[in-house]
């Protein structure tokens, strides 16, 4: 049991703590928080090196299901390596624009957004994620508004509305599955279910729904998806690019519950929550694309391609099979990066539209659209190939949704860089480095262009693991517990 697996979630915390103690020094503040992502990049990486075998960790040295568990696998190495690469870029975007002046308290609340992140990812207990979801949503509220405004207040709002809803109906849904089980620990869980009584298959079958309801808001999935537009659109430009993760800690909870607890081959639910998902997601990838190419400027234009983006992702996990699932991770990691880029360029045309931001718009715009050369087009080829059993619907809808992302991106960058309109200058003169983050976005879309095949491998591995999860469940060392 090694105690980095700890690490991600007690880091992040120590450290806002010791943010709020120092929020009269800023300098020292930006220090902490440079020091602390840079450290959790490189925690990520060393967790990633040893999740080949899951490795879990008991807090307290309590065992599982009576003790809070931690797991680290495959899948959640890579959601931990994508956040913490992102937070990086994020902060340092931050730091080059002086986002962090506008407000008191940022990088304690973005460090309280990072804790939450990592203990979504890590947690092998349904109870916890639950917390690490009710962290998320505080701290993610807090950086919502932060600068204040109107608009952002009212889009805020609506977005803890939205998930507040759906912590109620978590709640409700753990409690349903804690009577009927009398467990809440995950690989627990996937031990008992296949055993339960047929009396108790349609209490089973309601939680099912109702935690697929709860991980359909977090990921904007339709008809759950209304918060996500104005929020994306209203929240501060580099706040919404960390926010591009918020969206996957869902994904992550369907493809977890959905490979673990819920299988298709579970007596008590079956295909139910592959049923309710696939038409779902087309519908989302459809809304999506239509708001893409009814937006008018760039932030609402980005939110709406987030939600596209989310559509072609849950389409690959609805499949619940290896295959979509490797491609839908790999489309995960590029959409990430796509949509983060796309927001901290938002921030910058304002006030600058030289050639430099132009270039950067463009390479976001081909990625996010899914056209080649970059990832967007690999990954979308990926999730197809996936997808051929169900190739004439699923196809259809991609290639369309591709077809109309493309059209609105193509228009409002038209608009933006060939238009007389002068930008304000405010920003280029006290921001030279504001393109620097951006352009590292684009970089590792190359990045991952060209290691397709690792990362692909990577994702392989990782789905293969999920779907044949006896390592996960021994890593919790239920055995003992069950004598």
């Amino acid at each position: 049991m090694s105690h980095l697996i700890i690490a991600p979630i007690l880091l992040p915390a120590v450290l806002a703590g010791v943010m709020v103690l120092l929020r009269g020094s800023l300098a020292v503040q930006r220090a902490l928080s440079l020091l602390g992502t840079l450290a959790l990049c490189a925690i990520a990486v060393r967790i990633a090196q040893e999740a080949g075998t899951p490795q879990a960790y008991f807090l307290g040295n309590w065992p599982a299901p009576f003790g809070i568990a931690l797991l680290a696998d495959r899948l959640s190495a890579l959601m931990l390596m994508l956040t913490s690469g992102l937070a990086l870029v994020v902060l340092i975007h931050v730091l080059s624009t002086d986002w962090d002046r506008r407000g008191k308290h940022f990088h304690t609340l973005f460090l309280f957004q990072l804790m939450g992140l990592n203990g979504a990812f890590l947690t092998a207990d349904a109870f916890n994620l639950f917390v690490f979801f009710e962290v998320l949503l505080i701290a993610s509220y807090g950086l919502m508004v932060h600068g204040g405004g109107r608009e952002r207040l009212r889009a805020g709002v609506q977005y803890v509305a939205f998930n507040l809803l759906g912590s109620s109906l978590f709640l409700i849904a753990l409690a349903t599955i804690y009577s009927t089980t009398g467990t809440l620990n995950m690989a627990d869980l996937a031990a008992k279910l296949p055993d339960l009584p047929a009396d108790n298959t349609a209490l089973v079958r309601v939680a099912a729904v109702l935690l697929m309801v709860v991980f359909a808001v977090k990921a904007a999935m339709v008809p759950l998806q209304f918060w996500l537009p104005a929020t994306y659109a209203n929240a501060p430009a580099p706040v919404a690019a960390l926010f591009a993760v918020m969206t996957k800690v869902g994904a992550y909870a369907l493809i977890r519950f959905g490979t673990l607890v819920f299988p298709t081959d579970l007596p008590a639910t079956g295909t139910l929550i592959q049923s309710l998902m696939q038409p779902a997601a087309l519908a989302t990838m459809a809304v999506g694309a239509i708001g893409v190419l009814g937006s008018r400027d760039l932030p609402r234009l980005v939110a709406f391609s987030a939600l596209g983006s989310m559509g072609t992702l849950l389409l690959a996990i609805a499949a619940f099979t290896p295959a979509a699932t490797a491609a839908g991770l790999y489309y995960l990691v590029h959409s990430t990066l796509a949509m983060a880029a796309l927001f901290l360029i938002s921030d910058i045309t304002p006030h600058r539209r030289d050639g430099l931001i132009a270039a950067l718009y463009m390479a976001a715009a081909v990625a996010m659209a899914g056209m080649p050369p970059l990832s967007g087009f690999v990954g979308k080829l990926l999730v197809m190939d996936a997808l051929r059993d169900n190739a004439p619907v699923a196809w259809s809808f991609i290639l369309l949704s591709s077809l109309l992302t493309i059209l609105g991106l193509a228009r409002l960058g038209s608009g933006l860089f060939w238009k007389a309109e002068e930008p304000e200058r405010a920003l280029s003169r006290t921001a030279p480095f504001a393109p620097l983050a951006s352009a590292l976005c684009i970089a590792a879309l190359g990045a991952l262009t060209l290691g397709a095949g690792p990362v692909m491998a990577w994702a392989t591995q990782t789905a293969a693991g999920l779907y044949a999860p006896t390592a996960y469940i021994e890593a919790i060392q239920l055995q003992g517990v069950n004598q």
